[in-house]
């Protein structure tokens, strides 16, 4: 910037009114004129003095001028966005960053603006809206012009040309080779039970910017199970049945083999996630000889829409048999091989309250509940005074997959305790009226079996410790054991009543596999830029450490965080956009 003066005009600031002034001139033209008229002596001084005396009333000024000489501005754009920490990108841009300000420095009638642009997360790399921004404190004349450093990855592209040029510098080396899968078509939702359809494509750019031919190997895995590899044709759409086998969100992580020498690997891989729903929920409910507490199981599981209940008393054993003919009698033929041969596979869980071993159910069909259960079924056992005795389903096919065996029948007053292990599992973790350290508020039971040889997980005991609810995995399945059948007194409210409904509701619900139900889980979400992760475990220990996998393929050590009831959390800058990997080491989350 310089400086400059110089006197540049004559300003006239009147003392009096132009009008004024004007009148003054006519009136010293009328006084002088006669003197010029005769040639006087001293006529021409006369004129001189009025001029003069008309010239200081006129106010004039000599006005004199300073001049600032501003320089051009010239607007440098540097891109921010994830795909700029690929390979040596950032190194690149960082020495033209340099060169350029260097430039500029030596240019007196230059300044140089640098504005950087970040990532936005779903809208892209908004470049040019960064640039108007910019552009509103700049006046269009300085205006010189727009020198952007980016790969060219924009998702703004404005409709009106700017108001200066813009010069774009690539930061690449010349053409590159690149293999990315792109996905056509992922359903957001699938049916339990059933298959949907993904679609994807591998599309190789290669030097030339011509599209890559043959076939691509592709790595499919589902929730961390076994990977399926299969060939891919490049440049073709390649359409993959992914089957729904629980509800929750379904991971599907696909994986093309790198090409030589490319780019970089973080768009050879993709996550697609499908949440699985169920589109009914069909349980089967066998009641032994009627009692008390028949009445709430079904009536629970006819409060919930989304239940299809089949639901069995036995109303006539074989021991009470009166050789009354069948037509004259008002009652349904049970149909064991139908519900235990035919179609045991089309429910998600089964249901025994006070079921006995009377003959009605054979050998065969009480090992179809065994294998049922063991091929991913869930089983809940609702035992009695009868689990004890000859009609016991213990010694039975049924019993490997029991956790407890019974011993005997214990009676009196007692009120059911959350265990310490119950206290971290999700099926009894904060049930309404128990509190750590505290005697439960809910009502009393009476009666309960004690077991021998448990096994799996004790949510639920007496004072003295002897279990009430087991848990446990069998193979794919899972089998839940109430040793009592006291829990209809919760519902009758006696002395206060417990809550029964929400007992059984998460119980069942575990037992059918409800991801928000599993005791060894780890989650991930991004919100507002910050992946949160929480991992929840009943086992005993220190919280540990996930291994966070960026976008960018970038990988971090995170220390979590203990919180209650066998949760931990930890919380990270997330600014790249991408899928997120968390791992424990034994469970994947994607975010």
């Amino acid at each position: 910037m310089r400086l400059e003066q110089a006197y540049a005009a004559l300003r006239f600031d009147p003392a009096v009114p132009w009008w004024v002034l004007g009148v003054l001139a006519l009136v010293c033209m009328v006084a002088v004129s006669p003197a010029l008229l005769r040639r006087a002596r001293g006529g021409w001084w006369r004129v001189l003095a009025f001029a003069v005396l008309l010239a200081w009333l006129s106010g004039p000024r000599l006005v004199r001028e300073t001049r600032d000489t501003l320089a051009d501005i010239g607007l440098l754009v540097i891109d921010r966005s994830a795909s700029m920490r690929i390979g040596d990108r950032e190194a690149l841009v960082e020495r033209a960053r340099t060169q350029l300000q260097a430039q500029a420095a030596s240019m007196h009638d230059l300044e140089l603006r640098t504005i950087e642009v970040p990532e936005t997360g779903h809208d892209g790399t908004q470049l040019f809206a960064a640039v108007n921004r910019a552009l509103a404190d700049i006046p269009r004349a300085r205006l010189a012009g727009i020198i952007a450093l980016t790969d060219g990855q924009v998702h703004d592209k404005p409709e009106a040309a700017l108001p200066a040029p813009l010069h774009v510098l690539l930061a690449a080396r010349g053409e590159e080779t690149d293999r990315r899968i792109r996905v056509i078509e992922a359903p957001p939702f699938g049916v339990v039970g059933r298959s949907v359809t993904l679609k994807f494509a591998v599309d190789d750019l290669r030097e030339g910017g011509g599209a890559g031919r043959g076939t691509a190997r592709v790595v499919i895995r589902r929730d961390g199970e076994a990977p399926e590899v299969l060939m891919a044709p490049v440049g073709q759409e390649t359409v993959v049945e992914v089957p729904i086998t629980r509800a929750g969100p379904v991971v599907v992580e696909m994986a093309a083999d790198p090409l030589p020498g490319e780019v970089s690997l973080v768009n050879n891989r993709a996550v697609v996630t499908i949440n699985g729903v169920r589109d009914r929920l069909r349980v089967l409910l066998v009641s032994g000889e009627p009692h008390q507490g028949e009445r709430t199981w079904r009536r629970l599981l006819k409060a919930d829409p989304a239940v299809d209940l089949v639901h069995f008393t036995i109303l006539r054993p074989p021991e009470r048999d009166d050789m009354t003919p069948l037509n004259e009698l008002a009652l349904i033929a049970f149909p064991v091989r139908e519900l235990f041969q035919e179609k045991i596979k089309e429910f998600d869980l089964i249901i025994l309250d006070r079921f006995q071993n009377r003959g009605i159910l054979p050998a065969i069909y009480l090992r179809n509940i065994a294998d049922y259960v063991r091929g991913g079924g869930g089983l809940l056992l609702s035992a009695g005074p009868e689990f004890t005795g000859s009609t016991s389903l213990s010694p039975t096919a049924l019993g490997p997959v029991l956790p407890a065996r019974p011993a005997d029948v214990a009676e009196g007053l007692f009120r059911p305790q959350v265990t310490t292990l119950g206290a971290r599992h999700p099926v009894t973790e904060g049930l309404p009226g128990w509190q750590a350290g505290k005697e439960p508020s809910w009502g009393p039971w009476y009666r309960h079996i004690v077991p021998v040889g448990a096994v799996g997980q004790s949510l639920m005991a007496t004072p003295d410790g002897t279990p009430l609810l087991l848990l446990d995995h069998v193979e794919q399945g899972r089998v839940a054991l109430l040793l009592s059948d006291q829990i209809w007194l919760w519902s009758r409210g006696h002395e206060g009543g417990g809550p029964q409904a929400e007992l059984l509701r998460r119980i069942a619900h575990w037992l059918m596999k409800e991801p928000a139900l599993d005791e060894e889980a780890l989650r991930a979400t991004v919100d507002d830029g910050t992946l949160k992760i929480e991992r929840r475990t009943v086992q005993d220990g220190a919280p540990g450490s996930v291994r966070v996998t960026s976008p960018a393929g970038t990988e971090t050590m995170v220390p979590l965080v203990a919180g209650g009831a066998g949760r931990a959390a930890a919380e990270l800058p997330a600014p790249d956009a991408g899928v997120y990997r968390v791992s424990d080491g034994t469970r994947l989350a994607f975010a």
